[in-house]
C-alpha cells in the first residue's frame, strides 16, 4: 500500500470565503500515483472547513446567509471572544460545515456524484491556513 501526504495553503481576501479546491486535490491524486484507495482532505484550523457540494453561486450565497443566521459575526456576542479573540462565530460555523471529507478513488479518479466538488470554507480569513491531503491505496 502507498501513502501520499501534502499540505496546501490558502489565504483569503475576505473573512468568509468558499473556495473550490477540487483541482488542487486532483493534482495531489495524480502526483500520488494511487489508482485505488481513499483520499482524506481536512482543514488544519478550527475556524475553517472542508466539505463536498455543488459549485453553484446561488448555493454558496445561501450558505453564507444561513451560516450568518445561525452564528452571526459579533465580536462581543460569544463567551469565546475576549477582545483579543473575536472569532467565536467562526468556530461554530466550522462545526456546522465539518472538518473533513473522504472520497473513494477508483481507476485513478474520484468517485464523485454528478455535481460533487470539494470546497474549503474559510470563516475567519485574511491569513494563511492549511489543508491536509492524505491519499492511501495502491
Amino acid at each position: 500500500m502507498k501513502s501520499f501526504r501534502k499540505e496546501l495553503s490558502y489565504t483569503t481576501d475576505d473573512r468568509m470565503e468558499l473556495i473550490n479546491i477540487t483541482p488542487d486535490i486532483h493534482d495531489c491524486l495524480q502526483a500520488s500515483g494511487i489508482r485505488e484507495g481513499i483520499c482524506l482532505v481536512n482543514a488544519m484550523c478550527v475556524t475553517a472547513s472542508v466539505f463536498i457540494n455543488a459549485d453553484e453561486l446561488g448555493l454558496h450565497q445561501d450558505y453564507r446567509t444561513w451560516l450568518e443566521r445561525l452564528a452571526p459575526y459579533d465580536p462581543e456576542g460569544y463567551q469565546h471572544n475576549d477582545g483579543e479573540k473575536i472569532n467565536g462565530d467562526a468556530h461554530l460555523k466550522r462545526q456546522i460545515m465539518g472538518r473533513e471529507v473522504m472520497v473513494a478513488v477508483t481507476q485513478g479518479e474520484f468517485d464523485f456524484g454528478r455535481w460533487e466538488q470539494i470546497f474549503y470554507g474559510e470563516f475567519d480569513g485574511q491569513r494563511q491556513k492549511h489543508v491536509l491531503v492524505k491519499i492511501i491505496g495502491e
